[in-house]
């Protein structure tokens, strides 16, 4: 790869080095500029080495063991239980033993530069990078910069928990051992994720959370997943405020607002992200550091024609994929203006991140799995959208019972009554992750309820859920 001199100049400059950036760069030079990224940690970001990727490795063997357990003449071949080293050193390989070597060779492949270092806003389409030897690298760009610095695990201020050296995210999906206990604060996704994956080691785990679990989704999906981390032997403690954390020579004591009292080994929150732009110069452009960065829906950053934001940092939708949908967006839309090409950003346009406001896909891996797309019946019914709600049992399909015995789960499916579209579907249950697209196109192109009768799903499969929500709401025309 081309060295970058101690000055140059690119088409554009991207902040941040993850899936996020990586795109905004290619769909730009795809486009026809010259790009280079600044990253001051590993290419390819939080997903490739602390979240998505060792996440999901790690959430994927038990998941594999409980499923054949559910199914006779495979429960009666295993014999064994979860070999967890195992399951670490799969985890290892899919965070490619945390070296980018693999990332930058893709850069190169792609034709994108690359400067390492922390990039700081100096001025107007100005970046300059510090090394860690100190040395530094003033880049120009001559058509815009772009932020996609992601998020990094929010610390609730909670008497002692700085001092008491918590685990986030990070430590939990790169941890080398398991701990005999874990308490976790927080009850959303990156909460029920990790105690599905520690309960699964044998580790006691308990779960304290404001309030109730997954809180943003229907109510009967955060019910499913707390039913069965209890199964699994997780402590769940709902509606509790924890009020002081401190450690000692055996691990860490937390207080909830009740005085109880929770010894565990390692304690680890999961309460939220905040923006990592402390340390990126925007006092440089007038604009405050540390704070979230708003953009229009072709990602251009408010009162700039030259910066762009995407990812967790504009906190539109803190999701790896929506990250890498508005970076394509945004590395399209750069290209097209630098050329003076026609800009398509009304709504479902190519330069557009629409999606963001209403269709967002997201799967939570815990058992059950939660899909879910597009709007809870809470949210339609405050947008003002007159609903019908129709829910379905996930194991009366024909697919279900072949899939596993005792399948459980369930499945919503909220329709605007005056267009006849779908605008939500939630389902939970065993791999309903794989469900997910198709309610994805049917909320995107808002599909007409009668046309998608005639989308026939092959038996048996569980795709035969959306027969039965179509079935149970009845023939929009009758």
């Amino acid at each position: 790869m081309t060295t970058p001199n101690r000055s140059a100049e690119y088409d554009l400059i991207v902040l941040g080095g993850g899936a996020v950036g990586e795109n905004i760069a290619d769909r730009a030079v795809q486009g026809g500029l010259t790009a280079v990224i600044v990253e001051g940690e590993l290419v390819g970001g939080e997903c490739s080495y602390w979240a998505c990727m060792p996440s999901k490795a790690l959430l994927r063997s038990s998941q594999a063991l409980r499923a054949a357990r559910q199914v006779p003449g495979a429960a009666q071949a295993i014999t064994g239980e979860l070999d967890v080293d195992a399951v670490l050193a799969r985890r290892d390989s899919f965070a490619s033993n945390w070296s980018d070597a693999g990332q930058v060779g893709w850069l190169e492949s792609a034709g994108i530069a690359l400067v390492r270092g922390q990039g700081r806003l100096s001025g107007t389409k100005e970046v300059t990078v510090t090394a860690k030897d100190g040395s530094s690298t003033v880049l120009t760009a001559r058509h815009a910069v772009s932020i996609a610095t992601g998020s990094d695990a929010l610390l609730p201020d909670i008497d002692g928990l700085i001092d008491a050296r918590p685990w986030t995210s990070r430590e939990a999906t790169s941890t080398k051992t398991v701990p005999e206990s874990l308490a976790i604060i927080g009850g959303g996704v990156v909460a029920t994720e990790m105690a599905t994956i520690f309960a699964s080691f044998g580790t006691a785990v308990t779960l304290i959370s404001r309030s109730g679990l997954l809180s943003g989704m229907e109510q009967f999906a955060g019910d499913l997943v707390a039913k069965s981390l209890r199964e699994q032997g997780v402590t769940i403690l709902t509606d509790t405020k924890t009020t002081r954390v401190q450690r000692n020579e055996n691990g860490v004591v937390l207080e909830t607002g009740d005085g109880t009292t929770i010894s565990s080994q390692e304690v680890l929150v999961a309460t939220g992200r905040t923006p990592r732009t402390t340390d990126i110069g925007l006092e440089a452009i007038g604009l405050k550091p540390g704070t979230w960065i708003e953009t229009d829906d072709t990602l251009r950053v408010s009162g700039f024609d030259w910066l762009y934001a995407a990812g967790d940092v504009t906190n539109r939708a803190l999701l790896t994929h929506q990250g890498k949908y508005q970076a394509r967006a945004a590395g399209d839309v750069i290209a097209a203006r630098a050329a003076g090409a026609e800009v398509s950003d009304a709504p479902w346009g190519t330069h557009v991140a629409t999606a963001d406001h209403r269709a967002v896909p997201q799967v939570t891996f815990t058992d059950p799995e939660i899909a879910s797309v597009g709007l809870t019946a809470d949210a339609a019914r405050k947008a003002g959208y007159d609903i019908r709600v129709i829910d379905y049992q996930i194991g009366h399909v024909a697919g279900a019972s072949v899939r596993a015995d005792g399948y459980t789960g369930t499945a919503r499916m909220v329709v605007d009554e005056k267009r006849k579209v779908v605008l939500g579907v939630t389902f939970a249950g065993p791999d309903v992750s794989e469900l997910l697209q198709a309610a994805t196109v049917a909320v995107v192109a808002e599909v007409p309820l009668d046309r998608l009768w005639h989308a026939v799903p092959a038996y048996p499969t569980v795709s035969e859920i959306w027969l039965r929500l179509l079935e149970t709401y009845g023939r929009p025309s009758t």
